[in-house]
């Protein structure tokens, strides 16, 4: 099987930075179609016509820089705020003073407000608060004295920027938050999958060399005590896991990353298989096989993972009620899912038992039964009697096991 290594990149800010390019290119328009409404008021409109022609050629050759955090860098950031501010200084000289004394908009008007958003979203609020300070100084210079209407706008865009700013540090602590979470979500299932596998093969190998080898005594003897310390060894090794490094990017420009390793599965995993083929192996002298007329035909992956399912309890029947002891699977398919159990006459499990094994370690039912099913968006239940034999019984609902 080829590896691939599949990169999910999360961002709740992008779409504030898609809107605030949008923003930008509508109040530059905005501020064109404000000055030609009221051109013939101006005492001098080729100041006004200069610098706006200016702010379009700024805005549109710009766009890329603020399409996320990664481009939007300090310098242009001084920059655009440069600009801004130099057009709210012109305003004097392009504009009548009685239109100013009577609350006349500036020359870049609310184009004004994108620069220091751009601040709060490269930087948050303590960026923002840098960038507002600037803006709401040239405002009152460019006023001559500070009036109600222009304290207002100051305070606006000096709350809005600050509050916007707070919002975006917010959402990337919570993306940060998730990704770990994913991460660790993920890093789990993996461990469950490697434990199942682990217990299906070595762990019970090495149950086998230590029985056979306290029955056989001698050097055998040693070397099934060995073979017992090893598997305790893996047993807790499976159990505990092992703490990974987190992948989460810590570079605040390019939003939460998680990188994640996908196994490419082959073709053959692919359609469906019919889930008799797989049990029927099973069938002995002590195991016997119930099975419908007509195909049962699951998704490839689900198939294998719940015929392994089976197995693990038949093992469970060979460990623990012993060689003799016989088994039944019957197979059922009711259309919008598929029921196998297992059933055996052995002295069953006493109560508790399942528990305590789990806490030792043995993790034979919670991870190769419970956990394959669990998975697979099935269920596993178990019920036994003593004296009277242990019965499981797997549920796989046919729309969950893609």
């Amino acid at each position: 099987m080829a590896k691939r290594e599949r990169v999910v990149r999360m961002s709740v800010e992008q779409p504030l930075w898609r809107a605030l390019t949008a923003y930008r290119l509508l109040t530059m328009v905005y501020a064109v179609l404000l000055f030609a409404s009221a051109y013939k008021k101006f005492d001098r409109p080729w100041i006004a016509v200069c610098y706006l022609a200016a702010l379009g050629v700024w805005t549109l050759a710009t766009l890329p820089k603020v399409a996320n955090a990664a481009s939007c860098t300090k310098r242009f950031l001084c920059a655009d705020l440069i600009v801004a501010c130099v057009g709210i200084l012109l305003t004097p000289l392009a504009d009548t003073h009685a239109r100013i004394a009577a609350g006349g908009p500036t020359l870049p008007s609310i184009w004004t407000a994108g620069a220091v958003l751009a601040f709060a979203l490269k930087g948050g609020w303590r960026w923002a608060c840098f960038a507002s300070t600037f803006v709401a100084a040239a405002n009152l210079v460019q006023r001559g004295e500070p009036t109600r209407d222009t304290l207002h706008n100051v305070l606006l865009v000096w709350v809005a920027s600050i509050a916007i700013g707070y919002v975006v540090e917010v959402a990337r602590a919570s993306e940060a938050t998730l990704a770990r979470a994913l991460e660790i979500e993920a890093a789990t299932r993996e461990r469950e999958r490697l434990a199942r596998d682990i217990h299906d093969g070595v762990l019970q190998v090495l149950a086998m060399v230590q029985r056979r080898g306290t029955e056989l005594g001698g050097e055998a003897a040693e070397i099934g005590r060995m073979a017992g310390e090893q598997e305790v060894a893996l047993r807790t090794l499976v159990s505990s896991g092992l703490a990974r490094p987190s992948r989460i990017s810590r570079d605040e420009s390019l939003g939460a990353l998680v990188a994640a390793y996908e196994v490419e599965e082959p073709d053959a995993d692919e359609g469906e298989l019919d889930l008799r083929t797989l049990l029927a192996p099973h069938a002995g002298s002590r195991v016997s096989f119930a099975e419908p007329g007509t195909p049962v035909p699951l998704p490839v992956p689900a198939a294998r993972e719940l015929a392994a399912a089976v197995g693990a309890a038949l093992d469970n029947v060979r460990k623990h009620a012993g060689e003799s002891a016989s088994a039944w699977i019957l197979v059922e398919d009711w259309g919008d899912e598929v029921i196998v159990t297992v059933r055996d006459d052995g002295p069953g499990i006493p109560a508790g038992r399942l528990d305590q094994a789990e806490g030792e370690g043995r993790m034979g039912v919670a991870l190769s039964i419970r956990g394959r099913l669990r998975d697979l968006g099935g269920s596993a239940e178990l019920v036994s009697v003593p004296g009277q034999g242990t019965e499981v019984e797997l549920k796989v609902p046919r729309g969950s096991t893609q």
